[in-house]
């Protein structure tokens, strides 16, 4: 029984992922092109290369390896002693000399995997290769989308930027699942180096997508091959991002379903992820391996690296620099997750670690910085250049020049959205701590002036103390500490 002939009821998604990654180089893959473009006028960043002219032989690129052989290590896989280069052979607009160059059945990282977390539980992801290849040009629909634009420009920058494809095992069982594999995959990629998520198409995703009849299903939760090829895939492009992965294969499963619940059969096809409108539209008909006629790149030698694994170092990865938070500072599983989201992130926050308080360091950074943050759609990266002022902050409060909530509700808020530095920001606004005489007396005036509230502490209403505290705060304009208030309010009235 087919996929097509079973009831909703009793079908399992079966997705797998290939992961396009555009790694952080300063040249092309095959040729001294920069790969600065952003801000680069179209076509500018070519070269016969790049472009396919007659003649032209690439030269491969070693920053690009390296990166290849790093996550190799990270994820575990295997690096054979010899990889090579093939051309993939299909005409497309933004792929000038009609073929690409990539690897085919000798990929530079085989049979790796990934531990991800979902819903507290742990899953291995196994990768079943990850291969260097170039990328294409980009193409700019005018007037429309992909489907109602009046024309389209290309644009050739982008043809041989060095990418990473990687190769999911159809492993995933839910399109959350897939976000968070990217999640934690764009994770290692940063911690290693490679790579760099502002960059725009830095990463692209397309997925497989089928659905199983669930009696194929092994209790492990494997699947076997024939029950895979009996169910037509079809395969999702033109996704860019964690969240729009979800929303494109939520959408590419209901659809499946449906047309399984009205009798219709899944065809094999690959289909165009339109984020503007929500939905999955047929691009054409699913190419096979064989449409694409891989022949060795006679241009190109073979690459021998897995002697050259063992001389390449990679940095702690997220997981074990998590764990290792945990044991040397003591902190919970979620501000250490929080504590090591980036490598930004995890770097500051050691910095302060080594002359602060971790647990101060750990609330400044995980809940105070990042919350503000991310309440203003910002990234720790757009703080780069402004971190020692974040630190200033964090200094003044550890030695007492400043109350916390001060810190934290007046000046941080001020010096994110104004760009002003910390200390500016204290003396304009008077936040300075105020000297014990005035809170003396700032006491003094609340006993006075609260004699109902004074009454409820003598009675053993020991919240009442709250009530007195707020008034000294509000006679001090928040600047005094609050837990020494609390403290000359129990004195005082015994």
């Amino acid at each position: 029984m087919t996929a097509q002939a079973t009831t909703e009821r009793d079908l399992t998604v079966v997705i797998g992922l290939e992961v396009h990654v555009q790694l952080e180089t300063e040249t092309k893959i095959f040729c001294g092109c920069s790969t600065a473009l952003a801000d680069a006028e179209p076509n500018t960043h070519t070269c016969p290369v790049c472009l396919g002219l007659p003649g032209a032989l690439p030269v491969v690129n070693e920053a690009a390896v390296e990166s290849a052989v790093k996550l190799g290590k990270a994820i575990d896989a295997g690096i054979p002693e010899e990889t090579r280069f093939h051309r993939k052979n299909y005409y497309y607009p933004d792929l000038p000399k009609d073929f690409q160059i990539t690897q085919y059945d000798a990929p530079l990282c085989q049979d790796g995997e990934l531990e991800i977390r979902v819903e507290g539980e742990r899953r291995e992801i196994g990768i079943e290769r990850a291969h260097l290849e170039e990328d294409p040009g980009s193409l700019q629909h005018e007037g429309g989308s992909i489907e109602t634009a009046d024309y389209t420009l290309v644009n050739y920058n982008r043809a041989g930027v060095p990418l990473m494809e990687i190769v999911t095992r159809p492993d995933f069982r839910g399109p959350k699942e897939t976000r968070a594999f990217l999640a934690k995959l764009e994770e290692v990629l940063e911690y290693l180096g490679i790579f760099d998520s502002t960059r725009d198409g830095s990463l692209r995703v397309d997925a497989n997508v089928s659905l199983v009849p669930g009696e194929e299903v092994a209790r492990d939760g494997s699947i076997g091959e024939e029950a895979l090829a009996a169910a037509n895939r079809t395969e999702v492009k033109n996704i860019s991002s964690h969240k729009g992965a979800e929303k494109a294969l939520a959408y590419e499963v209901t659809r499946q379903r449906n047309a399984i619940r009205r009798g219709r059969g899944i065809d094999q096809e690959t289909r165009h992820w339109d984020e503007s409108r929500g939905i999955t539209v047929s691009m054409r008909s699913k190419e096979e391996e064989k449409d694409y006629r891989y022949f060795r790149e006679a241009d190109l030698p073979v690459l021998r690296v897995s002697d050259w694994k063992q001389e390449i170092e990679i940095p702690e990865l997220p997981d074990a620099r998590r764990e290792r938070f945990r044991e040397q500072y003591g902190l919970g599983e979620e501000a250490a997750a929080k504590l090591t989201s980036t490598k930004q992130v995890a770097d500051f926050y050691e910095d302060l670690a080594s002359d602060f308080d971790p647990d101060l360091a750990a609330t400044w950074v995980a809940d105070d910085l990042l919350g503000e943050l991310n309440y203003r759609d910002m990234e720790i990266a757009e703080m780069e250049g402004r971190l020692d002022e974040v630190r200033r902050l964090v200094e003044l409060v550890a030695e007492e020049e400043i109350t916390a909530k001060n810190a934290r509700e007046t000046v941080l808020r001020e010096m994110l959205d104004s760009g002003t530095d910390p200390d500016a920001v204290v003396e304009a606004e008077g936040l300075g701590k105020t000297d014990e005489s005035e809170v003396e007396a700032a006491v003094g005036e609340a006993i006075e002036e609260n004699p109902d509230a004074v009454a409820d502490v003598e009675r053993g209403e020991d919240g009442a103390i709250n009530f007195l505290v707020g008034q000294v705060m509000g006679k001090t304009g928040g600047s005094a500490d609050p837990g020494t208030v609390n403290e000359l309010l129990r004195e005082r009235l015994g």
